[in-house]
């Protein structure tokens, strides 16, 4: 409960079982709705800890934001989760995760734009992993332009899906931890999950697939239109980048930026868009990124 006390600055004591908040109105207020969250989550046997805690203010100073009846529900309801192979739930732990995660289900191609740590990818996986589980599609396909930051694949050993391997890493972490490991590398020899570098897209069309595009920003105009056009029959697409970490060569035009602004008005494609409030890693990401937005203000 520290960090509750810290987060609100109020004093909290319990007493058996009662608990006791002391502080400003308003603080106090916060505090109770805060634990009575919390607490739905705990008779529920979910996880409870600092970033359940950080989740439940975002959804209470943003809950406006949020399409359910009951701005609390986004925290533990299953409606608005995703559910692991251990029946753990996934909630989202923010408004624009919650956002994120309907628009997923309710669309076939949707765009999660922002900065590192907000999710996009994570969630992404979890939804395909998901509607797999549920029989509403029959493989899923995760890829990545062969972009490095910084780095030169061609010095790096190995073909160029050995070379691409250490760039998909996040997408593997993620499945792991979204079903057993052991059903991961099978999956893989069966086709019903293909993780690949974006070039190895080029002439195909994806049916009955939960594809995903991630770090979309180091796509070309040229490589997303290509990437935009596979969908076919009964497939979801889900685009994920940032914006502000464009790898491209000097001069190249990011296809990420271009889709936003040529695919804004349509509206069958809802863009979620995260800022640096979304992030879920350690509370320094959020200052790391605000630093930098501030700084890149100031230079333009």
């Amino acid at each position: 409960m520290r960090h509750l006390e810290r987060a609100l600055d109020v004093t909290i004591a319990n007493r058996g079982n009662k608990v006791s908040i002391t502080g400003e109105p308003a603080a106090t207020q916060l505090a109770q709705d805060i634990l009575e969250m919390l607490w739905e989550k705990i008779k529920r046997q979910q996880d409870v800890g600092p970033p359940e805690i950080d989740a439940a203010l975002r959804f209470h100073n943003k809950g406006d934001n949020v399409s359910t009846d009951n701005k609390k529900n986004a925290l533990y309801d299953e409606k608005s989760g995703i559910k692991t192979h251990k029946n753990k739930l996934i909630s989202p732990r923010s408004p624009n995760q919650a956002k994120y995660i309907e628009a997923m289900r309710a669309h076939d191609m949707v765009f999660g734009v922002g900065p590192a740590g907000t999710g996009k990818t994570f969630m992404a996986v979890a939804a395909a992993v998901q509607m797999f589980q549920d029989g509403k599609i029959e493989r899923m396909v995760f890829c990545r332009p062969a972009v490095e930051a910084g780095e030169r694949l061609g010095f790096l050993p190995g073909d160029l899906l050995e070379k691409i391997d250490p760039y998909l890493r996040p997408i593997y972490d993620a499945l792991n931890e979204m079903m057993p490991a052991t059903d991961v590398p099978k999956m893989i020899e069966s086709g019903e999950i293909e993780i690949a570098p974006l070039a190895f897209m080029r002439g195909r069309t994806l049916k009955n697939a939960f594809v995903v595009l991630d770090e979309a920003q180091n796509t070309t105009s040229m490589q997303m239109k290509m990437f935009l056009t596979r969908m076919g029959e009964n497939t979801r697409m889900v685009i994920t980048g940032d914006p502000s970490q464009i790898d491209l060569p000097n001069g190249t035009q990011s296809g990420l930026k271009e889709a936003m602004s040529i695919l804004r008005d349509v509206k069958e494609i809802p863009f979620i868009e995260f800022n640096s409030k979304d992030v879920v890693r350690h509370k320094l990401v959020t200052r790391i990124i605000e630093a930098y937005d501030q700084h890149d203000f100031r230079n333009r």
